[in-house]
């Protein structure tokens, strides 16, 4: 008999697929009310509990916990790993609930249908106070176009709405199909009568729409964000409201929750919800449904789909497997850092001993640390699959019996939608990961830390004139590698530090006549 804990308020209808196992029991209890927690060997849980290191060494023979929402902030995922206690959520469940709540803000933001609603209430019937405007043959500027933001557009067009989109990793078949307009930042900015954010919240769409961004917008333009607080600047927003460039604003994210302290709420063309995107009783069944579904295949010896952490392995598999994996993790996020555009394929090539271990476990670790950096959900080796599929990318995989002077290695060649990238790697005992070629560059060093691509014209006093830029800066640097195909031609190096580089260095640096490429990593 599986036994399972739920530990938060979970309805029966979300636990159906459970229920009706033979082999499955369920008990609804608090883990801070049951006594005996090592006789459990599944945990269920929404946000209220909180799933630690304690709290897991007290139920030895757990082997699931399963989050029945999208945010893990409430499990030590970490220390679940090493444990090998694999962790589930529902990473699209309160997909619908939040586009429909998105473009329920949209509506009430243009009709002022929040602010019509208190007037009448306090007694008053102002009719020409709240004068709106139609969303009929208006602009929707979406950024960020993942399975939200789809999902908007639809709901948009079906309003009679021209949907812009800015996306950099949007390929341009993608966008047709899905019948959207593809736009870069500053297009959208000037052309949008309503803008709205469904971005992670990275470094780069950290303050996407700031003092700068914002004002670069039409006059009496809206702003949304259901997504996440701090994608849109609070301060930014309160200046553009205060001298009427932005005419509204409606918020479902603050940057910091609940919002005590920000000035937002004091304006009256602001309306405003605490956090309520996924509050839906349809999302809430959902999520619990998916990981109750999720569950069941785990219990029946299945391969589970929603795995944020490592799925199940074995011991000595995983041992063979582990040092590729690391090497595919780093190249993949390096990769996804170099290439700011959208992807049409994916290619990795195996030689060596790298050959013989279980290569498409590696190539889907690869794609999820490459996804990672664009997608807002929780990606891994299990759903790295069908997410790139989703978009449009195609991924091969090549075991070769050839060996160009190591080992092992593995080549990742990134197609994009207007150039190429190609990274080759091996794992060295002692030495760990180590890059060996980039865009048939040779080069040798460890993809690790705050680092800086530099490709450049091969002539006298560029690393002169790269150096003295970093030391007028104060920025001292930690390691430098240098590769070039032929005399004359184009070099590369790679420099690390110790920190990040401020943005004012990248942009003297961007100066330099020799400077063809140059691009910061952070691995």
């Amino acid at each position: 008999m599986f036994k399972i804990l739920v530990s938060d308020p979970i309805s029966r209808d979300g636990l159906e697929p459970l229920l009706e196992a033979d082999n499955i029991e369920i008990v609804q209890k608090k883990a801070s009310e049951e006594e005996d927690l090592t006789q459990y060997d599944a945990l269920f849980v929404r946000s209220a509990t909180k799933v630690t290191a304690e709290l897991m060494n007290q139920m030895p023979n757990l082997k699931i916990i399963a989050r029945a929402g999208v945010g893990v902030d409430n499990i030590d995922v970490e220390q679940a790993t090493r444990k090998g206690i694999i962790v589930i959520n529902a990473p699209d469940g309160n997909t619908i609930s939040t586009a429909e709540h998105t473009f329920a803000m949209i509506a009430s933001l243009v009709r002022h249908i929040p602010q019509a609603n208190m007037s009448v209430k306090n007694r008053e019937w102002k009719r020409t106070a709240f004068v709106g405007s139609e969303l009929y043959g208006k602009t929707l500027g979406i950024v960020g176009l993942g399975r939200i933001g789809t999902e908007l557009a639809g709901r948009a067009k079906a309003f009679g709405m021209r949907v812009a989109v800015f996306d950099p990793f949007l390929t341009k078949e993608r966008s047709e199909k899905i019948g959207v307009e593809k736009h870069s930042l500053d297009e959208l900015l000037s052309s949008a009568d309503i803008i709205t954010v469904h971005t992670p919240l990275t470094k780069e769409t950290k303050g996407i729409l700031n003092h700068e961004t914002i004002g670069r917008t039409k006059e009496g333009v809206y702003l949304v964000n259901c997504a996440r607080g701090g994608i849109i600047d609070e301060e930014a927003l309160c200046t553009y409201l205060e001298n009427g460039h932005v005419r509204g604003v409606a918020l479902d994210v603050f940057e910091v929750e609940p919002p005590e302290h920000t000035r937002l709420l004091e304006f009256e063309q602001v309306i405003a919800t605490p956090h309520l995107g996924a509050s839906t009783k349809e999302a809430q069944l959902n999520v619990a449904y998916q990981v109750s579904q999720e569950v069941l295949l785990f219990v029946q010896g299945k391969q589970v789909t929603t795995s944020i952490n490592l799925p199940a392995m074995s011991e000595e598999a995983y041992r063979k497997v582990a040092p590729y994996d690391g090497l595919a993790q780093r190249i993949g996020t390096f990769l996804s850092q170099l290439m700011n555009e959208p992807i049409r394929s994916i290619e990795v090539e195996y030689e060596g001993s790298a050959a013989e271990i279980e290569t498409s476990y590696v190539t889907k670790s690869l794609i999820a640390s490459f996804l990672k950096q664009r997608m807002d959900i929780n990606i891994n080796t299990v759903n790295a699959g069908v997410l790139a599929r989703e978009r449009g990318i195609q991924f091969i995989e090549k075991v070769s019996d050839r060996h160009s002077g190591y080992s092992s290695s593995m080549t990742v060649t990134i197609n994009g939608e207007h150039s190429s990238s190609e990274i080759k790697g091996t794992f060295i005992p002692h030495f760990g990961e180590r890059i060996i070629s980039i865009n048939g560059f040779s080069i040798d060093f460890h993809p690790s830390g705050h680092l800086l691509f530099v490709q450049h014209t091969d002539v006298p006093g560029v690393i002169g004139n790269v150096g003295k830029i970093l030391g007028d800066h104060a920025v001292n640097i930690a390691t430098m590698q240098v590769g070039r195909k032929e005399k004359g031609g184009e070099a590369i190096m790679m420099l690390s530090f110790d920190k990040p580089l401020e943005e004012t260095t990248l942009s003297s640096l961007k100066g330099l006549e020799e400077i063809v490429t140059i691009k910061a990593i952070e691995l």
